[in-house]
């Protein structure tokens, strides 16, 4: 269960203030969609952490689209200054550092704020 900025919020002074339970904030608020695993769940991370914030690094990992990738990319993308016209394709970047081409689609458009074009 998703919950909004204002709803953790409500619940977090409801949970320090009054202790309200999952079951109590269910009752209390019918309108809302909330679930008791969800309020369950949010309930023990004010318990134990006090906030209602992501912890830092708590997704998911990025595993292509590293600053290693990005720079290789880069160099690939763009052609050199004393060689005019040597730059390469997606596919042809993709090829040669085996990364997928739709990562490297996005590496070029993302983080290079560049735009793809086919070669005619």
């Amino acid at each position: 269960m998703v919950f909004s900025v204002e709803d953790r919020t409500l619940i977090k002074v409801l949970r320090k203030e009054k202790g309200y339970g999952a079951k109590r904030l269910v009752r209390e608020f019918p309108g809302k969609p909330w679930t008791l695993s969800g309020l369950s769940y949010l309930l023990k991370k004010i318990d134990a952490d006090g906030t209602i914030e992501r912890r830092p690094g708590s997704g998911r990992k990025r595993t292509v689209r590293t600053t290693e990738n990005i720079q290789l990319v880069e160099e690939l993308v763009l052609s050199q200054e004393h060689q005019p016209g040597t730059h390469h394709t997606v596919h042809q970047i993709a090829w040669e550092t085996k990364i997928p081409k739709s990562s490297v689609f996005n590496i070029v458009l993302k983080n290079l704020n560049l735009k793809c074009f086919k070669k005619k």
